[in-house]
């Protein structure tokens, strides 16, 4: 059993305040701040910063979080391998992944995920955010991006092409582009942060500066947007397959792509070793996408 105030700690980090965290627990604030005070002064460090508008772990209380995470999972692999014998996935396992990804490609295989595993108890959290792994309870997340935090042990499971496309209702108004500069006079759809485009075509790299045309923080907006023809998008292979092979969006301007280093990754911090449920976990991840992903079949 882990130290009362290391695990109220752990559970103030989590919840991201003091209040949230007294809530969670059926403390008082001042109870919860009493014994927070009470662990710096064992330390004799300090490890959060705190204000009446936010909170911050200090360097120090960084360090001990990720050291307290490391040993909150070995208890856990401890308790799973005494309820499910040695070396068998089981225990709660966290996962993060994008909101449309996890949809799309991984909510639909839980169920032979979880067949195969009965012993694991399984959380999956779909967001388009960055789930800070050191600061949260996730245990593995999946993550498209072209980096990899150097922190985080990353698993590749696939590249993510990235296609340009529109509907044909779009293009019988608008016209298609010829040129990737005559994209300048069309409408280009894209959420809260996927714009400047970072596209690769026969002379090189590209760096694409626009706005979208609509305003959004969705992609899966963005998505159906596209679709119903509203503009043009620069969207995943993974997120657009059917409807490109229906028909219901044409690609275009094909020697311009996105960025091929972008990647499929599931990432989870360092560990000297990863308990039987993640490895199981990126295991069937990758019987999934590997070594070619359903979405280019």
């Amino acid at each position: 059993m882990m130290d009362p105030d290391y695990d109220l700690f752990l559970a103030v980090v989590e919840a991201g305040s003091l209040s949230a965290a007294a809530r969670a627990r059926f403390m008082s604030p001042a109870m919860v701040s009493k014994r927070l005070v009470r662990l710096e002064e064992r330390l004799q460090t300090r490890l959060l910063h705190r204000s009446t508008r936010r909170m911050a772990l200090t360097p120090k209380g960084e360090r001990l979080h990720a050291d307290l995470l490391a040993i909150s999972a070995a208890i856990g692999e401890a308790e799973a391998r005494v309820a499910g014998g040695p070396g068998l996935p089981a225990g709660p396992l966290r996962v993060s992944a994008p909101t449309s990804f996890g949809r799309m490609h991984l909510a639909p295989h839980i169920a032979n995920f979880l067949s195969i595993n009965p012993g694991i108890s399984l959380s999956l959290d779909l967001s388009d955010a960055f789930i800070d792994l050191y600061s949260s309870r996730v245990d593995v997340a999946i993550r498209i991006s072209a980096a990899v935090d150097s922190g985080l042990t990353a698993h590749r499971l696939a590249t993510s092409r990235r296609v340009l496309c529109a509907a044909p209702t779009y293009l019988a108004g608008f016209g298609e582009p010829q040129t990737i500069n005559a994209l300048r006079d069309h409408r280009l759809l894209a959420a809260e942060g996927q714009l400047p485009w970072q596209l690769t075509s026969p002379e090189g790299p590209i760096h694409f500066e626009a706005s979208s045309f609509v305003a959004t923080n969705s992609s899966e907006v963005v998505r159906e947007m596209a679709i119903s023809g509203a503009g043009i998008a620069l969207r995943s292979l993974w997120d657009v397959s059917e409807e490109l092979a229906s028909g219901r969006l044409v690609q275009l301007l094909p020697d311009h792509e996105g960025s091929s280093d972008v990647a499929i990754f599931a990432v989870h911090p360092p560990m000297p070793v990863p308990s039987p449920a993640i490895v199981a976990f990126i295991a069937f991840a990758k019987s999934l996408y590997t070594p070619t992903p359903p979405w280019v079949a």
